[in-house]
């Protein structure tokens, strides 16, 4: 079966859409189907990273002028993360997906709606859409939406009757390495020990958080013997000054830029410090308690659900230095335990399989 996938990276959305787009690439591409991507060239793209992958690109320039149409009504709250108006950015796919003329088109954008998906149905067989918002109309065949405790009222006004919903974060969309590494990582939290500190705060990071939270754990009650380790991509625009702030840290601190082996890293790690996106699944199937900060409003719902079943510490970024504080202060091993127990049932990391089951049929 022929598969293309509609999704952008860049410094304003991060690059977790793509992340998770690319692990039900690699899966599709495994049972020997052809996958193939749209990607708009936004700042902060990740169109050479899925190419050194292996797949091929269709590329959207930016230096259109449709990037100025006016938007068409209703505007989409994340309607300017496109670069271009839904009517603009669906003629520059027309002529792309009439060629591939895929069996299925997978969308993974907050800015596209059912006005983009209307505009492309005769070029496509069936289409699914990948949402976190439930804010939008969709025509789509199947829709996923991974957030933890998602409720089938959120989209039965949104979505044709015919569509199929998979909804949850047992459908969350992890890398195979995650559900290899849980039973390694459940084992190694028993007992619950502080040895190692993960920071992970996604791909870009665009307003320095990272560098923010490292001064604030300077004034925190940390084990002498800690080791920090700091994970970036190589889009971050503030990774140089991460560094320099990590030389001056009171424990060792090491940045690790574009890793490949992030299910190690977590499963070795004893607690973690991370943004609210797509990563808040990997770090709750390997049972890694954390302090989870909202770095974006469609963050606000996973943060609040994971927090009101004790999965994570939430904190606030405007108060990094006292919550911190707060929690170090007070760490003990029955929090970690309980922190890590909750969250290893938010899901298991099989979410790819299932999906799988949806789409080749």
């Amino acid at each position: 079966m022929k598969f293309t996938i509609r999704v952008d990276a860049s410094l304003d959305m991060g690059t977790g859409h793509v992340m998770r787009c690319l692990t039900l690439a690699d899966a599709l591409k495994e049972q020997g189907n052809s996958v193939s991507f749209i990607c708009r060239e936004h700042k902060g793209n990740l169109i050479p990273y899925i190419e050194e992958k292996g797949y091929l690109v269709n590329k959207l320039d930016m230096d259109l002028p449709s990037i100025l149409t006016k938007q068409e009504s209703p505007i989409l709250e994340h309607a300017k993360w496109l670069g271009s108006s839904q009517n603009s950015d669906s003629n520059e796919c027309h002529s792309i997906l009439k060629r591939i003329k895929p069996d299925w088109l997978i969308v993974d954008h907050y800015a596209l709606d059912y006005r983009w998906q209307q505009a492309l149905k005769p070029v496509y067989k069936k289409l699914m859409v990948i949402d976190d918002l439930a804010d939008r109309n969709q025509q789509c065949d199947l829709l996923l939406d991974q957030t933890y405790n998602r409720e089938q009222s959120d989209y039965l006004s949104l979505v044709p009757k015919k569509c199929t919903l998979l909804l949850g974060s047992q459908n969350a969309l992890l890398r195979p390495e995650f559900a290899q590494w849980r039973d390694y990582s459940l084992r190694h939290r028993n007992p619950p020990i502080l040895k190692q500190l993960l920071i992970t705060m996604g791909g870009v990071d665009a307003n320095n958080i990272t560098g923010k939270l490292l001064e604030a754990l300077k004034s925190c009650e940390l084990p002498k013997n800690l080791l920090i380790i700091v994970v970036m991509g190589e889009t971050a625009p503030h990774k140089d000054a991460v560094k320099l702030t990590a030389s001056t840290m009171p424990v060792e601190t090491q940045v690790k830029i574009n890793v490949k082996n992030m299910a190690e890293i977590m499963s070795n790690s004893d607690i973690a410090i991370g943004a609210s996106g797509a990563t808040a699944w990997e770090r709750c199937c390997l049972g890694l308690p954390t302090i989870s900060i909202v770095l974006a409003k469609n963050q606000q719902v996973i943060a609040e659900k994971l927090a009101s079943k004790h999965s994570i510490w939430l904190i606030q970024p405007h108060s990094l230095v006292t919550d911190l504080k707060n929690i170090f202060s007070k760490l003990s091993v029955d929090q970690m335990r309980e922190i890590s127990t909750n969250a290893k049932t938010i899901t298991d990391g099989l979410g790819v399989t299932k999906v799988l089951t949806k789409l080749l049929v």
